[in-house]
């Protein structure tokens, strides 16, 4: 069993790293998008009530402000306090999409749910735009931590993370070190820096240092008042797949660059002079102090990133669950109803006993 997890991952590792290492793609000069308020979540109207609220709270190390919406489920009494969860969204994301949807969904379940976008992305304030700042993304969650405290309808004493892909992995991390995380959880779990280290590939060491020195040289220009470049998340169109493509990446762009959930503020890029920062990112090195407080990961059976799921098996402490969506790829937990209903009444009972 062992060996044939490893050697999944040695495939899936070895062919991302082609779809990484495509042609950089020129600075766009990219300001602070405008804002997109309707709807709240791509593809899913608010019908059961809700009250859905745009609101906003500095990120504090950065001098910047964080642009958030807070879920409050039907019904909602303001002379109680609720239980509370922190929504993450995946590397390239924005609220609207995936983090939104399970925030709306877990609200519908009588929590109180925040969906906010990182800093350097979205609404959020940071420059250069586009950023993916490990060390920012873990404190990102704190700041909205920080922002929940101080709501009058929020218990404290009950405050839940949830991520999912690399959000899953900024969950655990920052819940390995923030107490004030009840319950952490993630879906579709996806290690961000051993997908930058190994090009989510086995590349060469030579290869990896090719990288960084084009990531020096980027920013380096960056200092120098040139535009910063960019490369995709996921291929712009199928005429960027090859036969390695991995199906994570195939479906990627069904996900991001159609109207399935494509969002303005969403544009498929982030800027080559922050890849060594994600390179530097060691999310599953200090899960053991999670513990005694409980973890949850929930992947697709057909996730071809479903061995990290299994890495974060081995490294927390009880009490800890890995629940398989059978049928389910990675993407799949993203949006489609099917394999979201069950991951979302897991979710529901494993926060309702923090």
């Amino acid at each position: 069993m062992a060996e044939n997890v490893n050697n999944k991952r040695r495939a899936f590792l070895k062919s991302t790293g082609q779809v990484l290492s495509g042609a950089v793609v020129a600075g766009s000069g990219l300001a602070a998008p405008a804002s997109v308020k309707d709807p709240a979540v791509i593809g899913y109207p608010n019908r059961k009530g809700l009250t859905i609220e745009r609101v906003t709270y500095p990120a504090r190390n950065m001098g910047t402000t964080i642009v958030a919406n807070l879920f409050k489920p039907a019904g909602f009494d303001e002379n109680r306090k609720y239980a509370v969860i922190v929504v993450t969204h995946p590397f390239g994301g924005v609220k609207e999409q995936t983090a939104g949807l399970y925030a709306q969904h877990l609200a519908e379940q009588g929590f109180i749910t925040l969906a906010y976008d990182a800093s350097y992305q979205g609404e959020s304030g940071g420059e250069p735009r586009l950023m993916e700042v490990p060390a920012q993304r873990l404190d990102d969650i704190s700041c909205a931590i920080d922002f929940l405290v101080k709501h009058p309808q929020v218990n404290a004493e009950r405050i839940g993370s949830l991520g999912i892909c690399a959000g899953g992995g900024y969950a655990l991390c920052n819940a390995a070190t923030e107490l004030r995380v009840k319950a952490a959880a993630a879906v579709s779990l996806f290690n961000l820096g051993e997908a930058r280290r190994e090009g989510m590939g086995t590349i060469s060491y030579e290869e990896r240092m090719k990288r960084l020195r084009d990531a020096a040289e980027a920013r380096s220009r960056e200092a120098r008042g040139e535009s910063a470049r960019l490369v995709p998340v996921v291929p712009d169109s199928p005429a960027g797949f090859t036969e390695s493509t991995p199906r994570l990446y195939r479906e990627g762009y069904d996900y991001y660059r159609t109207p399935r959930a494509q969002h303005p503020n969403s544009p498929n890029r982030y800027t080559v002079s922050s890849l060594p920062l994600q390179m530097a990112f060691f999310p599953f090195d200090q899960l053991d102090t999670i513990a005694p407080r409980p973890v949850l990961v929930i992947a697709g059976s057909k996730a071809d990133t479903l061995f990290w799921s299994q890495d974060v098996m081995k490294k927390a402490k009880e009490p800890k669950e890995l629940h398989i969506v059978e049928g389910a790829t990675h993407i799949d937990m993203y949006d489609r109803p099917q394999f979201v209903a069950p991951a979302v009444t897991r979710l529901a009972a494993f926060f309702s006993r923090m």
